[in-house]
């Protein structure tokens, strides 16, 4: 009798596991792939970005074509949607924070109007006690929008920052087909570097927001944008040998678009690097998948972070980009259900702020990304 009972108990037992595997490849088969969250240890630091999808406040701000963004704007930006907004960020910080079990040190974020909003932001209930400070200057971009660099001040000194305009002065790019005027009228989110140091080391962050795809000369400028970024990175590697610079931003690219294999030297594996190129970890993940965003049903990873091969192949007791996936992915794309479009004709994408110009409450179009380094 005793024995009958147990192999029915194993039986049943057996059943629920099918089923709970069922699921999981259900799950997992989405175009868009769901991560597991990392096993971070005391001595490691969370590094990321995330596009905050218009956080901008509720005023207008001289010089800038904020006017969508007023409450009696196109938006209908109250004070309330505001709020909104402001609380919806800081849930996915600490998402993130609860997943990890520690604050980011740094989180490179995009699409913040100016230091009001970020001040606001810093001091949301949610987020408070990871006493988050401040790295920002006010760009050219007409609409406003800014990158800025969100740090702790108990695990990252901050030593430098500066912001760094887009120019037209390259050598490979070809940038004849625009006239003087327009490259004098052109206007886009400078480049935000803050250096500074995490447990003794020295490290550079640079937080990027490429130019746009929209308009047919946009595929000449993410180059450039790249390259920027790549000839500052360059020149800070022979200032302070052996620093660990990462790179990360809403590129308005994929890791296998030109401007991050050729202009950015991306490589998809670590082994791979030469002291002058960096490690892309997203570029396998992409092939793999996982997606950041998606447009008309096509998923991409434009939240990108690189590292250079100073972090990507440290010396052991230094500090190290390490593996945080079972699959050996060494970033992560943070998505949880909350942040998921749940219904309709964006079934399945991120929960945005907005959809087809109204304000439905979401979070926003993209997924904030991360990497983990650790001694």
């Amino acid at each position: 009798m005793f024995h009958g009972g147990h192999s029915k108990y194993n039986f049943m037992k057996k059943l629920f596991l099918i089923a709970l595997t069922a699921l999981s490849v259900v799950a997992c088969g989405s175009s868009a792939k769901q991560q597991k969250g990392p096993q971070v240890g005391k001595k490691s630091y969370v590094i990321g970005f995330y596009n905050l999808e218009n956080l901008f406040d509720t005023y207008h701000d001289e010089g800038k074509n904020d006017y969508e963004f007023l409450p009696d704007g196109k938006n209908q930006w109250t004070e309330a949607k505001y709020q909104k907004k402001l609380k919806n960020m800081a849930t996915v910080i600490k998402a993130m924070k609860e997943d990890n079990g520690i604050w980011h040190t740094i989180l490179g974020v995009s699409e913040v109007e100016n230091r009001h909003v970020l001040e606001d932001l810093v001091s949301q209930e949610e987020i408070a006690d990871a006493n988050y400070q401040i790295v920002h200057y006010d760009g050219p971009d007409r609409r406003g929008v800014d990158c800025a660099l969100l740090y702790k001040p108990e695990t990252f000194t901050l030593l430098a920052s500066e912001s760094i305009p887009f120019t037209f002065n390259s050598s490979k790019i070809d940038f004849s087909a625009w006239t003087e005027q327009e490259m004098e009228d052109f206007k886009t989110r400078d480049v935000l570097m803050a250096r500074g140091t995490i447990d003794g080391e020295m490290f550079a962050f640079f937080v990027a927001h490429l130019p746009s795809r929209i308009g047919g000369k946009g595929q000449d400028l993410r180059p450039r944008g790249a390259e920027i970024i790549y000839e500052r990175a360059m020149e800070l590697q022979k200032e302070f040998p052996g620093i660990r610079i990462v790179v990360m931003g809403d590129m308005n690219d994929n890791p296998t678009d030109e401007s991050m294999t050729t202009y950015m030297h991306g490589k998809e594996t670590v082994e791979e690097l030469a002291d002058t190129d960096f490690f892309s970890p997203f570029l396998h993940m992409l092939k793999s998948g996982y997606g950041s965003l998606a447009y008309r049903n096509e998923w991409s990873i434009y939240d990108l972070i690189l590292v250079n091969k100073q972090l990507a192949q440290a010396p052991d007791g230094g500090l190290k980009l390490i593996p945080i996936h079972s699959k050996g992915f060494y970033a992560r794309v943070f998505k949880k259900d909350f942040m998921v479009q749940q219904s309709g004709q964006y079934k399945g994408q991120p929960f945005r702020t907005f959809s087809n110009g109204a304000f439905i409450g979401g979070y926003s179009d993209h997924y904030p990304t991360y990497i983990v380094v650790t001694k």
